[in-house]
């Protein structure tokens, strides 16, 4: 069976599934139907009738129960980060893994350290996979679409296993923000659905961070160098104020647990125009209105600096912490 998963695994990371946050369309990009229709024909070949993929390119199938147990869903998401490349993965297959740090042979530079990743301690005689350090592996979320792909074979096969109905959805465009904004919930059928999507086995994540995304759009003006004094507006300046003002204690790189954190994750910038996008993620919703007005007197400040740029900010949604709904119905819990 582990021969079985990692097959599973390494056939569905050599497919680019790229999501793409500057497109307004589900999916963001017509390459993550390739995987979807892959997996609609595997869920087809192991005798599973009710499946589909919908235009929005979400995955839907059921396995019927042989019980009467309540209906359950289980999730995984198609696409990979927009942030690395994802195309022509080369994945490092480690067996038998003995400890030590991870080179990656791609790009010798890049290393798995034991002492940044303690959970490699755990790992000691697994299989571990890795990127070869020029793309992302794409093990978030293929893994967990493998591993329920995997149980999918083992349900249809092994008929003595009890189990209730069995709801199986792979959406789209989790990677910025919008997994779910066009699921069906009437198709996908069933009151409480669990999402396998990272960290260690055994452990189960019953809240996660309220998210926004923000990008500030700055407009200068540009002009011969040597004609520029008192007239040049440059923007690429307008945007390293900004970032230098944000607070160095919300930071990803200096919070933990339930801090919440203000990422600038994307910079581009000329004379002319700069564009900053950030991640908004705070375990309490509320906490994201705070982190905006932050943004906006940072803005307020630096436009005084620089009275004659165009500064803006927008913000959009992008998903809330699970946990406010789990309180109101924690029997997807208690069942455990």
């Amino acid at each position: 069976m582990k021969q079985q998963l990692l097959d599973k695994f390494l056939k569905y990371v050599a497919i680019d599934t790229q999501s793409d946050d500057t497109s307004e369309t589900t999916p963001s990009t017509q390459r993550q139907f390739v995987l979807a229709n892959i997996l609609v024909d595997e869920l087809k070949t192991l005798g599973i009738t009710n499946v589909e993929v919908d235009e929005h390119c979400y995955v839907y199938a059921t396995i019927p129960g042989n019980t009467s147990a309540p209906t359950i869903g289980f999730l995984a998401h198609l696409d990979t980060s927009p942030d690395s490349p994802g195309k022509d993965v080369k994945p490092q297959v480690i067996t038998n893994y003995q400890g030590g740090d991870i080179t990656l042979p791609g790009d010798n530079s890049i290393v798995i350290r034991m002492d940044e990743n303690p959970a490699l301690k755990n790992c000691i005689g697994q299989t571990i996979v890795t990127t070869d350090g020029t793309t992302l592996l794409g093990s978030d979320d293929k893994s967990g679409i493998a591993a329920i792909m995997q149980m999918a074979e083992i349900f249809t096969k092994d008929t003595n296993i009890k189990h209730g109905v069995i709801r199986i959805c792979f959406t789209p465009d989790e990677e910025i923000g919008r997994g779910t904004q066009c699921i069906n919930l009437e198709k996908l059928g069933c009151t409480y659905a669990y999402t396998l999507d990272g960290d260690m086995p055994g452990e189960l994540n019953k809240e996660t961070f309220s998210a926004d995304a923000a990008i500030i759009n700055i407009t200068g003006r540009d002009i011969h160098p040597g004609m520029a004094k008192d007239i040049m507006i440059n923007a690429g300046r307008v945007m390293g104020d900004i970032l230098a003002r944000l607070p160095k204690d919300m930071a990803p790189e200096t919070t933990t647990n339930y801090q919440p954190f203000i990422h600038p994750h994307t910079c581009t910038a000329s004379v002319l125009n700069a564009q900053i996008k950030f991640l908004l993620r705070d375990f309490k919703t509320e906490g994201l209105t705070e982190q905006k007005v932050i943004l906006e007197k940072i803005i307020a400040e630096v436009q005084q600096l620089y009275p004659k740029a165009i500064i803006e900010l927008e913000t959009k949604v992008q998903y809330r912490n699970m946990f406010d709904s789990l309180e109101k119905n924690p029997i997807g819990l208690d069942n455990l």
